[in-house]
């Protein structure tokens, strides 16, 4: 069975055993920063609630987070907070989730106010929206928490019910919950992640596959078909069955998935030498999960990219922020460039992945593009390319999530 949780407001969660417990292992995550979040606002820009958008974005930056209007771009409040966090979209329109070195703190972007509410977590890391629900993992101990995704809206300020699955062994996976609450999560030990498994509603396993070394993200696309990255290709789940797709490159990696739930063609971004220095890369993987096809593009000379540049958008096209200051609109089925839009100046990739660097984020039509060199965002209309808006912030900004729902 799972076990359910109740907390009231202002609570932080503490999570009780469930009976059943994922055959869920691999590496460790990574270290969080020990520092005490600070967790108050510090200041207001100018732009007043009244005149706000209901869109918001949230973005983080050295020892804080700016929640900006959607629309404008001016900052609508600031909170002091520890000195790298990462940002997650809830799902529910309103919510972000911080990761802290307490857990995933809550941050309400319509009142806005950075909340006490927090999510416990050792080392809090991937968090996936998908079929009504979201579900976070805990890399420190490998559990799954997960929530319905409109309940902590409606929560009036408490956390709302959730289901733990605890984990077997700690390391840096993920999980995800399908519409008929089968359960997916990486499997693995403290030698190396090696793929993943499949339990269904009643807690019983119902598939594994340990063919997938160094497993890393999930994505989502047509007929939820759902599909993750290996060091040598992708491993891909549907109907109650794994399959591996094989790279053509004995080292291969994919580490992430950029889908539309309503096209079964995916976007990976792609590594093919594991030597290489820094987080720059210059191939994308093209997969077809209803042909079951993997093959690998180059992108033209001097355009490099990284994990955080890539979104799929209008007409189910991917865009990538390459390293030219340019949005390039690609065909997922070809990987043919149809459009550039130039946006920011170039860049250089970062020396550590966690280093502020451009990226961007999407909501609808509009990509939200981040220029750590100028202190900048910009608001970019994916189908003509227009910058709409351009807002300024008090330091280079890292990390975003849009309030999507």
């Amino acid at each position: 069975m799972r076990t359910r949780h109740t907390r009231g407001a202002g609570a932080v969660a503490m999570f009780a055993i469930a009976a059943l417990l994922a055959t869920a292992c691999g590496n460790g995550g990574g270290d969080t920063d020990d520092a005490e979040a600070q967790n108050t606002a510090t200041t207001t820009s100018a732009a007043s609630e009244a005149g706000s958008s209901e869109n918001r974005l949230a973005v983080a930056y050295e020892n804080g987070i700016a929640v900006l209007d959607g629309e404008t771009l001016e900052v609508i409040e600031e909170f002091e907070t520890e000195e790298f966090t990462r940002l997650n979209a809830f799902g529910d329109g309103q919510t972000v989730l911080v990761t802290t070195s307490d857990g995933f703190q809550v941050l309400d972007t319509s009142v806005p106010e950075l909340t006490d509410l927090v999510i416990e977590a050792e080392t809090p890391a991937h968090v996936v929206r998908h079929a009504g629900k979201t579900v976070l993992y805990d890399d420190g101990t490998s559990d799954t928490f997960i929530f319905d995704t409109a309940a902590l809206a409606d929560s009036g300020g408490e956390l709302p019910e959730f289901e733990t699955i605890p984990g077997d062994q700690a390391h840096h996976g993920v999980s995800i919950v399908l519409t008929d609450g089968t359960f997916l999560t990486t499997i693995g030990d403290d030698e190396g992640r090696t793929g993943a498994r499949a339990v269904d509603a009643d807690g019983e396993e119902i598939a594994r596959n340990e063919e997938c070394p160094a497993i890393h993200g999930e994505g989502t696309a047509a007929d939820e078909t759902v599909i993750f990255g290996c060091e040598d290709g992708a491993l891909i789940y549907q109907d109650g069955e794994f399959e591996k797709l094989a790279a053509a490159d004995e080292y291969g990696r994919m580490g992430n998935a950029y889908v539309s739930e309503d096209s079964p063609l995916v976007v990976g971004d792609y590594k093919d030498d594991p030597d290489a220095e820094g987080v720059l890369l210059t191939k994308i993987a093209l997969i077809d999960t209803d042909a079951r096809t993997h093959e690998v593009v180059d992108l033209p000379e001097g355009v490099g990219y990284t994990w955080r540049g890539v979104v799929r958008g209008p007409n189910d096209m991917a865009y990538l922020l390459g390293t030219d200051g340019s949005i390039h609109v690609v065909d997922p089925a070809t990987g043919e460039i149809s459009e550039n839009y130039e946006v920011i100046g170039s860049w250089e990739g970062p020396a550590e992945w966690q280093d502020p660097h451009p990226g961007l984020v999407i909501l609808g039509d509009i990509a939200y593009v981040s220029e750590p060199a100028k202190n900048a965002v910009h608001a970019v209309d994916l189908t003509t390319g227009e910058i709409v808006a351009t807002g300024e912030l008090p330091a280079a900004p890292n990390e975003m999530a849009v309030a999507l729902g």
